[in-house]
């Protein structure tokens, strides 16, 4: 009872941020995609994107919980010293990166591997502009949030840094531009970029880097259009900047379809940041850059460490992680799962007047609730009211987007097809409950109706 007792008191309550701030759960052990609160309650975790392999770091993995055990049994220490585990982690990384991505630097989280990306960057061209994306989400510290639009833009009296430059969200659904709307919204978002970067040369401002998440998550869970990055790269790199992708919750596989997300983009970054899934839950992370970018950085005479990021310990559990990826093929889980899914969503969006939009790819997946399918207006009181019920159904999801209405969809990668319908028949339920609840009518769907074949693209 110690975490309710504390949890309600006011300075706590405003304080920490959880999934669920109205009856929060207390959770006391997982085991694959299920998470068990302190009655022994199951849950099915549609949220996690940090548990990624197997289980919650519990006994149905032993293979990560040994690996940690036996080496924290006999050394965790700074890590300035060599070891054998960084060595062998760092050549597995890089095998999955395009062959000019060869250096590693290890971290402790994904927000401080945006703090060391800015860093790079900055040393390698000499200039502090950044473009990020409309809503865009890279972390907790005061250098991340000053490039997320997500945080800052909430924060009261905050001013957007002049050398954050903001270009709009490449949605296709909501967007500054719509598919529905402009045939050719692809090279639209494109042009506006690159009007952009040559406006910020006019006036003498030409951006260092363009830090951007493959996949925005936060923002909704957005696919941009497939030749975005390709042409929003080739302005950045005109223009002498260099290209950060944001791998943190789309990496190790969720997408199914490569190990990476900009991989689906065709595109080779100069700057990759990932974390979360790559330790299921153990405090590590990583940057991963070119020989050039390194050694630009080195050049500026500061040097780099890092105490604890890359430890021996946190090292062993990201091999065992990549063990345990590669052994069950959960990228290629994944791309099957997710494509189950989608169909069925689709299939859901058939049917309810709620669900304005299905898009993903693999296991991460947004389903945009809307009042009116028409006015695409976000039904965001009627969203939370659908986690509320799922919750109790013991179903855990969550919604972003910058109005609360996109449900998210990116459970750990063992989430199975049975798993998978038993979500869509619960949601189902809830869906036609809320319709009725909040006054819709069936009858409104009208050319709202699609098919499993719709472009699920953003």
């Amino acid at each position: 009872m110690i975490c309710y007792t504390i949890f309600k008191q006011e300075c706590c309550r405003k304080s920490c941020t959880l999934f669920f701030r109205e009856n929060p759960l207390k959770i006391v052990r997982g085991s694959g995609q299920y998470l068990y609160d302190e009655q022994g309650n199951e849950y099915l975790d549609c949220i996690n994107n940090v548990a990624h392999v197997l289980a919650h770091l519990d006994i149905a993995t032993p293979h990560v919980v040994n690996a940690a055990a036996v080496q924290n049994s006999l050394l965790c220490t700074n890590s300035r010293f060599l070891h054998d585990n960084i060595v062998s982690y760092a050549k597995r990384l890089i095998s999955y990166f395009p062959e000019n991505l060869s250096v590693c630097y290890f971290v402790n989280s994904g927000s401080e591997a945006t703090d060391l990306a800015l860093q790079l960057a900055r040393s390698h061209t000499g200039r502090k502009d950044v473009i990020v994306l409309e809503d865009a989400y890279h972390g907790h510290l005061l250098s991340a949030m000053n490039v997320s639009p997500y945080k800052f833009r909430k924060i009261n009296g905050h001013k957007q840094k002049k050398w954050v430059h903001v270009t709009p969200l490449p949605c296709r659904y909501r967007g500054k531009f719509q598919a529905d709307q402009y045939s050719d919204y692809d090279s639209a978002y494109a042009k506006d970029f690159e009007m952009l970067v040559q406006d910020m040369q006019a006036r003498g401002y030409p951006p260092g880097a363009f830090l951007a998440e493959a996949l925005p998550s936060c923002a909704g869970q957005i696919i941009p259009p497939k030749w975005y990055f390709k042409n929003t790269f080739a302005a950045v790199r005109a223009a002498g900047g260099v290209c950060i992708m944001d791998e943190v919750q789309t990496g190790f596989g969720r997408i199914g379809h490569h190990m990476w997300a900009f991989q689906l983009h065709e595109v080779e970054p100069d700057i990759v940041t990932i974390g979360k899934p790559i330790g299921n839950g153990h405090p590590v992370a990583a940057v991963v850059t070119t020989p050039a970018i390194a050694q630009s950085h080195s050049a500026i005479g500061t040097g780099y460490f890092n105490t604890f990021g890359g430890n021996p310990v946190s090292l062993a559990v990201t091999n065992a992680v990549l063990d345990v990826i590669e052994k069950e093929k959960l990228q290629k889980h994944a791309k099957e799962i997710g494509e189950f899914m989608l169909h069925q969503l689709l299939s859901l969006k058939s049917r309810h007047i709620l669900i304005g939009d299905v898009r993903g790819v693999g296991m991460f997946i947004g389903i945009d609730l809307v009042s009116s399918p028409l006015t695409k207006q976000p039904a965001t009181e009627e969203a939370q009211w659908i986690l509320r019920r799922l919750k109790l159904r013991r179903i855990l999801m969550s919604t972003d987007g910058r109005h609360d209405n996109v449900l998210k969809f990116k459970p750990p990668l063992v989430f199975s097809k049975d798993d998978g319908k038993k979500l869509i028949g619960i949601l189902d339920e809830i869906l036609t409950e809320a319709e009725r609840k909040f006054g819709y009518k069936s009858e409104s769907l009208g050319s709202h109706s699609t098919s499993d074949k719709e472009d699920n693209s953003c």
